[in-house]
């Protein structure tokens, strides 16, 4: 579906690229996520693959085309959903989704989409009336109304509560259901890791790891099992637990209130790949 062979760029009167000869490809019907600190290039990268940032080196295809031939039918296949809500204040959420919807030839049911992301009860509520997490939700909303086969999500999550960013989750899972493929950019690492089929570390420019969360936990992972049991805790080497003795005496015999493997959140695995924190 997409395809990116040592991309490039630099903006003008700047030194250096801001893209560094990235490599990596999206299969079809994959949530791939883009994660990084803000100004590592998640975004300009975003806006090449949209085909706003033209002048760049090498290569960048989407669904086969290089994006910098695309032609005004690119946009009917794919949706966008920024990182501030771009929004008519002063009209109400459902004419702000048909005014979007005349930009498409095939634009999906507007009121089905209200009432898939809860709004259609607050369909006649000016968007200058409604809260930011619901302006995320019509924001996402507005990305689908021409229903695409890819979607860019930038910061789908930004400055939301832990209830509306569940909502955000159980909406992107839909479409990835549907056969969508997803590009995620974010800086929510938790986020990233609950939806995620497989995520790319940027910093500065370049892509520094990519893999899946599962399999960076197991590569960055201790291997080791804890035990909490009789209020005290135990670690134990994985390798060689089944004839560990004092581990199946411990399971056999005490009073366990937890058996749980040791790994490091993707957070934790970032820095250790980039020596950076996300900030």
């Amino acid at each position: 579906m997409i395809k990116v062979e040592n991309l490039s760029f630099n903006y003008p009167r700047m030194r250096e690229d801001v893209l560094k000869g990235l490599n990596f490809q999206v299969s079809y019907g994959e949530i791939f996520g883009l994660l990084g600190p803000s100004g590592a290039g998640k975004s300009t990268l975003q806006k090449i693959l949209l085909g706003l940032l033209k002048g760049y080196r090498g290569s960048a295809k989407v669904m086969g085309l290089e994006v910098s031939t695309i032609r005004s039918s690119y946009y009917d296949k794919i949706g966008v959903g920024f990182e501030l809500p771009n929004l008519y204040e002063q009209l109400t959420v459902l004419e702000n989704m048909q005014t979007f919807s005349k930009l498409y030839t095939k634009p999906a049911d507007i009121q089905s989409l209200l009432k898939e992301v809860g709004l259609y009860e607050h369909r006649e509520k000016k968007v200058s009336q409604i809260s930011k997490g619901m302006k995320m939700r019509l924001n996402f909303c507005r990305a689908l109304v021409g229903t695409p086969e890819i979607l860019f999500l930038d910061e789908p999550t930004s400055g939301l509560d832990p209830n509306n960013t569940e909502v955000i989750k159980k909406l992107v899972l839909k479409q990835k259901e549907l056969g969508k493929t997803i590009i995620l950019t974010t800086h929510n690492m938790s986020f990233a890791e609950e939806i995620c089929d497989r995520v790319g570390f940027v910093v500065e420019g370049e892509i520094k790891k990519i893999g899946t969360p599962m399999s960076l936990k197991e590569e960055y992972g201790e291997n080791k099992i804890c035990v909490k049991a009789d209020d005290r805790s135990w670690e134990f080497e994985m390798r060689g637990i089944a004839k560990n003795e004092v581990f199946l005496n411990l399971i056999r015999g005490a009073d366990i209130k937890q058996i749980y493997t040791k790994q490091p959140t993707l957070e934790e695995i970032f820095s250790i790949v980039t020596g950076r924190v996300l900030i």
